[in-house]
């Protein structure tokens, strides 16, 4: 068996800029990227189809947004503004180092996360002190940014599970949202939400034996 955890709302709460669009704009600028004036209804605008349960990276949201205004800039620019204006302070979720520990014990422990900016999770995991920081390493991180695949699609948990060297039969997914979460369950393996149990719940079934 093998578990992995959901980021957001799971083991961290985040602050969320209340204004994305406008929270990126002052990341551009202060990258002397000239925003347009306009740039809310540029980047509330789709300019890119995607498969249904693929992840558009928003960096290439924000590059194809300028350039429907006439503004070109670099793919590095772009990721580095996303990442400035998405990277904000997190709190651990009461029971989250508790579970992650007890999970440890169990098995191959990794991270499947929904996230569309290139990086934040791993910033995200650094501020948090849950990553190497504090030499707490994940056997595997799945992103969706970097899988291409967005939860509840049954990709991201297949390649969770092909990370963790494991049978999708044989993963426990934990996190908190029924939609995105719950669609472990739906996809082959197993989900356990949050709202069913606590963490700190669920690292003393960990520790008795009642899960692995």
């Amino acid at each position: 068996m093998a578990l992995s955890f959901d980021l957001f709302g799971t083991l961290v709460a985040a602050d969320r800029p209340a204004a994305p669009w406008d929270a990126v704009a002052d990341a551009l600028a202060a990258r002397s990227v000239r925003v347009p004036d306009d740039w809310e209804a540029a980047y509330r605008s789709s300019h890119r189809d995607y498969e249904r349960g693929r992840e558009a990276p928003l960096d290439e949201h924000v590059r194809l947004a300028l350039a429907s205004r006439g503004v070109d800039v670099s793919e590095a620019t772009a990721r580095e503004a996303v990442l400035a204006a998405f990277d904000s302070p997190v709190t651990v979720r009461d029971g989250a180092v508790e579970a992650l520990d007890a999970a440890a014990e169990c098995g191959p422990v990794g991270l499947c996360s929904n996230c569309s900016v290139p990086g934040l999770v791993e910033r995200t995991l650094d501020r948090a002190g849950l990553g190497r920081a504090a030499d707490r390493d994940f056997d595997a991180v799945v992103v969706s940014v970097d899988c291409g695949w967005r939860k509840p699609h049954p990709e991201i948990f297949e390649a969770t599970a092909d990370a963790l060297s494991v049978p999708l039969a044989d993963l426990v997914h934990v996190g908190d949202d029924a939609r995105t979460d719950g669609g472990a369950g739906r996809a082959g393996a197993r989900s356990i939400l949050l709202a069913d149990q606590t963490l700190s719940d669920l690292a003393a079934d960990l520790r008795e034996g009642r899960l692995c």
